[in-house]
């Protein structure tokens, strides 16, 4: 769920008491829509998460890791030139929306103390970062809106910030019930949650819900007593600050699905978790999924690319088994025009076919020839044996095209495998500089968009025997596995299709039951995931040698065995990971 205005003044408060005062060190801008403050307040150091993407923006405090571009945008240029030094007078949310302010006391070239605002809106598609000046006018902004984007409201350098159109609803924080009942009583009755999201900003549906069924009677839709049930709802609304409990709701998965910042009785309590601060339930529950989402929107050029190329080759393949399939015809065509050169003293100009012994038939027989009137039955056997020499060159020709078609399709589909199998952005990247490299991408040349990325790592897990096994996610990565393990390590790789390489981290005799989960994993991770009874080969590793100039994770190997798997999600869910 995205924040809603009632999480945004909890997020507001609790970043108001931990950082007012503190003094911003460092500024990063790992994302274009995400900027981290480093404040120091309190004797510690805080990194402040300013998010404004359309799916996942947020404000909270994060201990994530996050990579940053080689050189840094604009955006953080302007705000390190602005605000390192400044301290942190207030945060606040505004009129009960889902708005922030973070106003900082900051010094200008000329040594004056000047007002910066950074203002946070979350608005879905619409969500936004600014620092403004003094005068309230826009200094930069994560995203510019142009006259042509939204003729309400631009969002431009040098212009003075508009806060966002009013829709007309009571503000929660200066709400009475007598302000409430006057706007009710003149509806119709209907659902209460619904009229109160309405007509109070920054009520979301799941937040009106619980409102409502906390001050009407169990059953009840709407109240039989408006102007009490009014009164109550203001009451409660004033109260909520001091009722700070946050919470994750998890799906029965274990995947997060929304964040409460007080306990929601009309969701299952059971499966909602306690967390010590609000910032700490937000990043469990936006922190993986809004990776997530980057991770996908940052593949999905590659996607893109790959698809588009297998479609390429199967159109290639295709014709190329049809030009097959015709070369097929070519000793037709040669006994067609040794039978012609056999029987010339039978044939004149301006036959349209002849029927004539059929000498290479072991039962006799005769053949019907068609012949072209315009020509000699010598021209006509001669015009044969050109149709039996261009066939024959065609099926040549094609079966070495096919050969490489059906090589360039088996490495686009492994580089498919592999985007599939990304956990983050060093795998990733790992993919787009060997799609560089085979000429299918061109190389990234804006510092802005390149990054420094630690090195990626494979899936590690854990036998039912407590032997470690490494799967590896990429081509690149597989090549870095097979290399550094032991000759004695067991080496395990499905057979005769795109997969990872498989490490089993022991040596000597390999438990039955170490062996089972390994080559599951190796089923698992392959072109024929969801396929049953996989070849999987293993061998020791010192058996497996990769050839000079082969491409990343290509290796041969000998004195292998082969298992056939069939590897289902619940038997990979049941082998523990290794964080």
């Amino acid at each position: 769920m995205p924040m809603d205005g009632l999480t945004v003044g909890f997020a507001a408060r609790e970043l108001n008491r931990i950082l007012q005062g503190g003094r911003v060190d460092k500024i990063t801008q790992p994302e274009r829509d995400a900027v981290i403050l480093v404040i120091r307040a309190g004797s510690e150091n805080h990194r402040l998460l300013l998010c404004a993407s359309p799916n996942n923006a947020r404000c909270h405090l994060t201990k994530g890791s996050f990579s940053n571009p080689l050189e840094p945008p604009a955006l953080c240029m302007l705000m390190r030139k602005q605000l390192t030094g400044a301290r942190v007078t207030e945060i606040r949310q505004v009129e009960g929306d889902r708005v922030i302010h973070v106003d900082l006391d900051a010094v200008n070239e000329m040594g004056d103390h000047v007002l910066r605002r950074l203002v946070l809106e979350i608005m879905g598609r619409h969500s936004n970062l600014m620092l403004l000046d003094e005068n309230g006018r826009v200094l930069e902004a994560a995203r510019h809106v142009s006259p042509d984007m939204s003729r309400v409201r631009q969002v431009q350098p040098g212009m003075t910030y508009l806060p966002p159109p009013s829709q007309g609803k009571l503000n929660p924080d200066s709400l009475t019930g007598e302000a409430l009942y006057e706007r009710l009583q003149a509806l119709e009755p209907g659902r209460f949650s619904r009229v109160i999201a309405d007509h109070i900003t920054g009520l979301s549906r799941p937040a009106a819900e619980e409102l409502a069924m906390r001050v009407l009677a169990p059953g009840d839709t709407w109240p039989e007593d408006l102007r009490t049930a009014c009164d109550r709802l203001a009451d409660l609304i004033h109260r909520l600050p001091d009722m700070a409990d946050p919470r994750v709701l998890f799906n029965p998965d274990g995947t997060a699905e929304e964040v409460f910042a007080f306990p929601y009785f009309s969701r299952d309590l059971s499966a909602q978790k306690s967390y010590p601060t609000l910032s700490e339930a937000m990043e469990i529950c936006f922190g993986s999924r809004d990776a997530k989402d980057r991770l996908n929107q940052k593949s999905a050029s590659m996607l893109r690319t790959l698809k588009t190329h297998v479609e390429r080759c199967e159109k290639k393949l295709a014709m190329q088994e049809e030009e097959l399939a015709s070369a097929e015809r070519m000793e037709e065509y040669r006994m067609m025009g040794e039978a012609i050169n056999a029987n010339l003293y039978q044939l004149k100009k301006g036959m349209t076919e002849a029927v004539l012994p059929d000498w290479f038939s072991a039962s006799g027989g005769e053949i019907t020839v068609p012949l072209d009137i315009r020509l000699t039955p010598s021209q006509n056997a001669q015009r044969y044996f050109k149709k039996y020499q261009k066939a024959r060159s065609a099926r040549e020709t094609a079966a070495v095209q096919k050969a490489k078609t059906l090589e360039e399709l088996d490495y686009l589909e492994g580089m498919l495998l592999d985007l599939d199998k990304c956990t983050g952005e060093s795998e990733l990247e790992e993919i787009r500089q060997e799609l560089v490299r085979t000429g299918y991408m061109k190389r990234v040349t804006n510092r802005r968009q390149q990054r420094q990325l630690p090195q990626s790592q494979p899936y590690r897990f854990r036998s039912a025997d407590g032997i470690e096994i490494l799967v590896g996610k990429n081509a690149a990565q597989n090549d870095r596995l097979t290399a550094s393990a032991k000759p004695e390590e067991m080496w395990l790789h499905a057979k005769d299709m795109p997969g990872s390489h498989v490490i089993i981290r022991a040596e000597g005799e390999i438990p039955r039951s170490t062996l089972m989960q390994a080559a599951i994993l190796a089923a698992w991770y392959s072109k024929g995931q969801r396929s049953s009874m996989v070849p999987i080969d293993y061998t020791r590793k010192k058996y497996v040698k990769k050839p000079s100039g082969a491409a990343p994770g290509k290796v041969i190997y000998t004195h292998h065995k082969t298992a056939y798997i069939t590897a289902e999600e619940e038997d990979v869910k049941q082998i523990p990971v290794i964080s």
